[in-house]
């Protein structure tokens, strides 16, 4: 297991850093501190130690405790714990490192990379989030015909055009940027409520 998780952190590293076509397995092998036929027998092949590698950095930052539902519980408190956890991970640098990386390998002709992070990142969490407000439905909380659509309003309403900013280097002042942060999430809780809670 220790080797396992070298491998695993010497490859989110050297993902971000290189993107997937610039890294190798001699150079995550490397990294790791162990022999390359180490990393094969773990892993198999390089797509799959990607695949691995996105989905040990999502759970990490997101896991699924992340969407529990308490009926019990104020939904906007709930809604706004998940926006806050969402929108500060994904407007951060290395989150966005991240997607720089991928939208690398697909210009060079490489989609199925940005297809790996598509359904083991943004398919996971909205099918949670999804899961998150049905139930809230369930309990009366919320109002909602089609919860999928609901589900990607949420996540783009509490994040604004702030990821995009960091994509594009826009953010100069980190103290500002993470208060704007907080800010949208906030307002983009607040929104969503206005057009679901039960009127």
């Amino acid at each position: 297991m220790e080797k396992r998780a070298a491998i695993l952190s010497a490859a989110k590293a050297l993902f971000i850093r290189n993107a997937f076509a610039g890294t190798s397995m001699d150079a995550i092998a490397a990294d790791a501190g162990v022999s390359k036929l180490t990393v094969y027998s773990h892993f198999g092949d390089k797509d799959n130690l990607f695949r691995e590698v996105i989905r040990s950095r999502i759970q990490d930052l997101l896991p699924e405790e992340t969407y529990f539902f308490d009926p019990q519980a104020d939904i906007e408190e709930t809604l706004l714990r998940v926006a806050l956890t969402h929108a500060r991970l994904d407007c951060n640098a290395e989150t966005v490192g991240t997607f720089r990386a991928i939208l690398s390998d697909c210009r060079q002709g490489n989609p199925r990379y940005g297809k790996l992070i598509w359904e083991e990142g943004a398919m996971r969490t909205h099918g949670l989030m999804e899961r998150l407000l049905q139930q809230a439905v369930d309990a009366g909380k919320l109002d909602i015909d089609d919860v999928p659509h609901a589900s990607v309003q949420f996540i783009t309403l509490i994040k604004g055009n702030l990821m995009m900013r960091q994509m594009f280097g826009c953010t100069e002042c980190p103290e500002s940027y993470a208060r704007e942060i907080e800010t949208t999430a906030r307002a983009g809780v607040k929104m969503f409520l206005r057009a679901y809670l039960p009127r």
